[in-house]
């Protein structure tokens, strides 16, 4: 099954996109190769372009004590294990108190770092990290892997405490709901959404050997989905067949 995940508000759309690329960067710093390593690099540089919004800390923190607070008045339900709870709640402070006593925004340890941000601002020229236009770059390069990587993982570092913090909010989010399927009517799927519930998150799992791809769009009120294949002409057309998939709501 193939997953899919559309984001309600902008806040979760963020979270999400630093989740991506966070997990892009945990595959291409164990790496051997220099040019896997540039975009490693070039990875850390996505993240604190994306993790600049002045609020974004502030929102992950809110967002840590809500789920702490909410966790905690769960305490005394003879339906929850005390000690997994208490287990949840012990990494959401944890989780807090790291994030909180990072420095400013995530990465701005690193913006004081001249060498890196040299080639930040080159980054972004096609081309724009040859080795005759950042030498010292291209040494850096020809460094031994063992040698990068740990440049790597000692410039990603600064980053850890959000991302740790991003990958529990967002797994506590999706393990909120369960799964249920559904039918696309001829290739279409609408659902009003029941009032009195904010729902963050959309996620529809498809089985990929039927070829489509799901075009999702949302609000507070309804969601709409609609399956498109894509054709010899690599345009997506769409489908009028009567389609199952499994849908997940998280608010």
């Amino acid at each position: 099954m193939i997953l899919y995940e559309y984001p309600f508000n902008e806040r979760i759309r963020t979270y999400l996109r630093l989740e991506h690329l966070f997990r892009r960067l945990g595959e291409l710093v164990p790496a051997e190769s220099a040019l896997l390593h540039h975009y490693a690099l070039v990875t850390i540089f996505e993240i604190m372009d994306v993790a600049a919004r002045a609020d974004l800390k502030a929102d992950v923190l809110r967002d840590l004590d809500k789920h702490k607070n909410v966790f905690n008045s769960y305490r005394g339900n003879p339906a929850i294990a005390e000690t997994v709870l208490d287990q949840v709640v012990s990494k959401l402070e944890s989780n807090f108190n790291t994030l909180n006593t990072v420095p400013g925004k995530a990465g701005q340890a690193l913006t004081e770092n001249e060498w890196l941000m040299s080639i930040r601002s080159r980054a972004s020229i096609p081309g724009g990290t040859c080795e005759f236009d950042l030498p010292a770059y291209y040494a850096w390069q020809n460094r031994r892997a063992n040698d990068r990587r740990a440049d790597l993982e000692r410039w990603s570092s600064t980053l850890a405490p959000l991302a740790e913090s991003i990958y529990l909010l967002l797994k506590l989010l999706r393990d909120a709901d369960v799964p249920y399927k559904v039918i696309a009517s001829k290739g279409q799927f609408q659902q009003a959404l029941p009032q009195g519930r904010s729902f963050q998150l959309l996620r529809l799992r498809i089985d990929p050997k039927l070829g489509f791809i799901p075009e999702i769009s949302g609000n507070r009120l309804m969601v709409s989905v609609r399956l498109m294949r894509q054709e010899a002409d690599d345009r997506l057309h769409q489908s009028t067949e009567d389609t199952p998939f499994e849908l997940t709501l998280c608010a």
